[in-house]
């Protein structure tokens, strides 16, 4: 096994905690199903947010999904102008016996603009 990051970004289409959980859980069982992977792969999660939602934590929804026993962190997106807003990021630390190459990042809807190199 080795270690891997995979990244995903989601955008919500408003800053509502219900609203934030929905789409972040949609993007982190994405992540989950398309590398094959399970929780017990988890070895951390990082999530950042733009400044411009406040309405909840994002790791919060890892939560929900029962995501329990892994260190998770949020934070805060750098305030550039011109940037996509409402934008949800992870950076997933995992075990796993994909190459490189094999990881699947999970950018759904708009914010597949943002990494056009390694969005799937």
């Amino acid at each position: 096994m080795a270690v891997r990051a995979v990244r995903g970004a989601v955008q919500l289409e408003r800053d509502e905690a219900g609203h934030m959980d929905e789409r972040v859980g949609a993007l982190l069982t994405a992540i989950l199903e398309r590398n094959s992977l399970v929780a017990d792969d988890l070895i951390s999660v990082w999530f950042t947010a733009t400044p411009d939602l406040h309405s909840d934590f994002p790791a919060a929804a890892a939560r929900g999904l029962g995501i329990v026993d892994v260190p998770l962190i949020c934070a805060q997106e750098l305030d550039i102008e011109g940037a996509m807003p409402r934008v949800i990021r992870i950076l997933a630390h995992v075990e796993t016996g994909l190459s490189k190459a094999g990881i699947s990042h999970v950018y759904l809807g708009a914010t597949g603009a943002l990494r056009k190199d390694i969005a799937q």
